[in-house]
């Protein structure tokens, strides 16, 4: 009676085979991941800055404070930027959206410090210049993106 089944060096090509055709699908898996937070990010910055400029065309031209960001451009403002349930302008934003790149922090913290490494956005109240963090700095300076 003969017997049928693989030998070991069958079996061991087809190892090699799918370990080969596995080191060729899993980077591109990681690329799709990068990718899709780049976009987010970019999708975000666009729509934050879009609703600065709008707040500031409301306000006479006056960015939101750094101290109350998040309040200015998540609830109803006064013509002065008073936060006030009763305000005449916004909400701008229904909330902060989260910097897909931030490492450490709650990943929607705003601050116009270059040091402060867990905070995902870096705003300049002065020109409402607004960027992502992405956390490093080289000398007290933020590596800021887009």
């Amino acid at each position: 009676m003969k017997r049928s089944a693989f030998t070991l060096v069958e079996l061991l090509i087809v190892v090699i085979i799918l370990g080969i055709l596995a080191a060729v699908v899993i980077p591109q898996f990681s690329d799709a991941s990068t990718d899709a937070r780049l976009s987010s990010l970019q999708t975000n910055l666009q729509t934050i800055r879009g609703q600065i400029e709008l707040y500031k065309h409301q306000h006479n031209g006056t960015p939101p404070t750094l101290a109350n960001f998040a309040a200015q451009m998540t609830q109803k403002t006064n013509a002065d930027g008073t936060v006030s349930p009763t305000g005449k302008f916004g909400p701008y934003l229904q909330r902060i959206p989260t910097n897909p790149f931030t490492v450490g922090g709650t990943g929607n913290d705003v601050t116009n410090t270059a040091a402060a490494a867990n905070k995902a956005w870096h705003y300049t109240e002065a020109t409402g210049e607004f960027k992502a963090n992405d956390g490093g700095t080289t000398n007290g300076v933020a590596h800021d993106s887009m």
